[in-house]
């Protein structure tokens, strides 16, 4: 087949432009088309097809720059070029042992057609799931500096979808999902469903944040976000209601301009993954292929981690952060405790939340100089920690909490890790709780993803590995950095210790389609007490999974950087189900998606990285569930073990939560065998070569 067919195309022999011009370019499969047009009058604009059926009808591109003032919505074809990829890249740590990258590019030449010269190029990558586009702002005497105003792509999805997606806050993605067809989003009221949550968008009756995942009434699957998210702000999507389409909306300044460029210059892509089955959304690897190499050339340094956390006493009431008020928990007794569980259960660090000076007065007064990151509070004796840690083969985390203050943590970086190396703290999680300082500025704005990815760079040179909280969605970047392991960027198990917004069980199910097709997540699963008055009996919050789930989430929500949750003291009430959370890994050789349905359930099955064990997670939303597993994926010559961690006949979220059975069972390739799972539950699962 033909896969770039030029009809009506530009006639460069003659420098004229025909009255149409249509680029059609299929991927390699065939399953995916892209059409591109050009009219009389200018227009460019881009469809999309999966298996002749049409995902994103003809939708517009273009952009508004502020400064100079140019309108760029009519252009003139300049050329094209072509070329495809098909290769095979490692990846430090992660889900596969290997990743294949195997698309098409087309690079369409454009000149602004109302007389300012301005060139841009859309470069589009179509692969065999999808399609990824950007605009580059090439070198060019008409354009040097610039700014944008807004970027005009549109997403023509031409039908009411049912969406799974958070509003387009600029400053929070910690939101629970809302499942909804696509007009029910502007019904939306944040104050009564979020009562903690502000939003700053113009357009929050009818704005969403990236990753959006949507599936239409014929079967198929949509997923868009962007990958290679670097100078540029978060990409937001505010609806049509009209024709069901979607324009993109950057993430303001404090003045509302959206993003200070020189050329040359790239945006982020845009992506669509399209499929008609949902696992292969899930195992799609388009985003990170659209991402550069590593820029780091020896990773040996990068290691994924299972840790515990010195931070859930904070939340449930046990322990403060600030050591004013008698409850300090990060003091050098308690963190010892912390660093011999660690030790004698096989977990590679210890993250302590609340060790350094400041935190009596660092939420709401939003002062630059709370933390200088460097000064531990005087009953944390963090020399002898380090090197206790040291001797029980355990590392301290690093948490650098910035109080929104980034100015200032900037100006603290170099000593904070020059701290760090000196005591052999390689790992740090960063926070940006609050305001942002520099007044003014978002989360989600230029200026922030310039941050992250300067606290990235400097991480690397000091060999630190970075686990950043409130930060802007992931967008595929650990491949580029992979010292940038893990974020937060969505609601976490925090969450479940204030009774308005706590986790749903369904939320578990949605956040592999949206927020994870971005890159980890720092989860922190892992929780064996459920009603979360263990230290306050007027508490009212809980945690609404089954223990089984629990279990299950070490596998289905994966990070590089796995904390699990609890208290040491609450893993020994079931100290036969801890012995999962104790065997699992964290970096993988090979991952299968074995059922998925976003908003109802996931299976997934990961390969130990260098071993023959499989470890599998299946979790439901509040619905009982039967799930047929096929292991296909196994050795067909070998025979196995599996050990499955279930939930049991009267297990249930609500009632019964911590009632689950271990049984072993032979397994083999050609073996098949149904899981039930509890409402609000799951199952976990060792598979072992015998």
């Amino acid at each position: 087949m033909n896969t770039l067919l030029i009809l009506l195309g530009c006639n460069l022999l003659s420098g004229a432009l025909m009255s149409q011009e249509r680029i059609v370019l299929h991927s390699q499969n065939s399953a995916i088309r892209l059409d591109l047009m050009i009219n009389a009058n200018g227009v460019v604009s881009y469809s999309v097809h999966y298996k002749d059926r049409e995902v994103v009808a003809p939708s517009t591109i273009g952009f508004s720059l502020k400064k100079p003032a140019i309108e760029l919505n009519a252009f003139e074809c300049a050329g094209f070029d072509t070329a495809s990829v098909n290769e095979t890249w490692e990846p430090a740590w992660g889900e596969e042992k290997s990743i294949r990258n195997n698309y098409k590019q087309l690079v369409y030449k454009l000149t602004d057609k109302n007389g300012s010269g301005t060139r841009i190029n859309l470069i589009f990558r179509i692969f065999d799931e999808g399609v990824g586009f950007r605009y580059e702002f090439p070198v060019q005497p008409a354009l040097e500096h610039f700014i944008i105003g807004e970027e005009n792509t549109r997403f023509h999805l031409g039908a009411n979808h049912t969406a799974f997606w958070i509003p387009g806050d600029y400053d929070s993605n910690e939101y629970l999902y809302n499942t909804t067809r696509l007009n029910a989003i502007s019904a939306f009221e944040a104050s009564a469903k979020e009562p903690d949550i502000a939003l700053k968008s113009p357009f929050h009756n009818r704005a969403v944040q990236t990753p959006l995942m949507l599936k239409t009434d014929n079967g198929l699957y949509i997923n868009i976000h962007e990958a290679a998210l670097l100078n540029y702000p978060a990409m937001n999507l505010v609806l049509n209601e009209d024709d069901y389409s979607f324009t993109s909306h950057l993430v303001p300044d404090a003045v509302g301009n959206k993003a200070y460029l020189q050329t040359p210059f790239r945006t982020p892509w845009r992506t669509i993954i399209i499929s008609d089955d949902a696992r292969e959304i899930l195992s799609s690897r388009m985003i990170l292929n659209l991402n550069e190499p590593s820029v780091i050339k020896d990773p040996s340094w990068i290691r994924p981690q299972k840790f515990i956390g010195m931070w859930w006493e904070m939340h449930v009431g046990k322990a403060s952060w600030q050591k004013a008020g008698g409850k300090h928990g990060a003091n050098t007794a308690n963190v010892k405790n912390y660093i011999d569980f660690a030790s004698a259960n096989r977990f590679d660090g210890v993250l302590v939340e609340g060790w350094n000076e400041g935190w009596e007065d660092w939420f709401g007064n939003w002062k630059e100089d709370v933390f200088d990151f460097v000064t531990p509070y005087s009953d944390y004796d963090i020399n002898y920690l380090t090197s206790y840690a040291r001797e029980k083969g355990v590392r301290l985390i690093m948490h650098h909490e910035t109080s929104g203050a980034v100015t200032n943590y900037e100006r603290h970086l170099d000593t904070a890790f020059r701290l760090m190396r000196q005591l052999d703290i390689n790992t740090v999680k960063t926070g940006y709780v609050g305001r942002i300082i520099p007044r003014g500025e978002h989360h989600d704005g230029q200026w922030m993803v310039n941050h992250y990815q300067r606290v990235a760079e400097k991480a690397a040179k000091y060999r630190i590995m970075v686990d950043a909280h409130e930060s802007v969605r992931p967008t595929g970047l650990h491949r580029t950095y992979p010292n940038w392991m893990a974020n937060e960027a969505a609601r976490g198990n925090e969450f479940n210790n204030a009774p308005a917004l706590g986790l749903t069980p369904e939320h578990e199910t949605i956040l592999p389609f949206t927020r994870m097709m971005g890159g980890p997540m720092d989860y922190t699963p892992g929780f064996f007490r459920f009603r979360l008055n263990q230290f306050d009996s007027t508490r009212k919050t809980r945690i609404r999974t089954t223990i089984a789930k629990q279990l299950a989430l070490f596998v289905t929500m994966y990070s590089p950087l796995m904390m699990a949750g609890d208290l040491p003291g609450n893993y020994s009430l079931y100290p036969d189900a801890f012995d999962f959370i104790k065997d699992v890994p964290v970096d993988w050789d090979d991952t299968r998606i074995l059922a998925a349905e976003p908003g109802d359930y996931v299976a997934i099955a990961r390969k130990a990285k260098a071993r023959e064990d499989w470890y599998i997670g299946l979790v439901t939303d509040e619905n009982s569930r039967r799930l047929e597993l096929n292991f296909n994926f196994l050795d067909p010559k070998s025979q196995y073990e599996a050990t499955i961690y279930a939930d049991a006949a009267d297990a249930d979220w609500n009632n019964n939560p911590a009632a689950y059975t271990i049984k072993k069972q032979h397994i083999s390739a050609r073996k098949k065998i149904k899981i039930a799972m509890a409402p609000g539950g799951g199952c976990a699962i060792v598979v072992r070569k015998k």
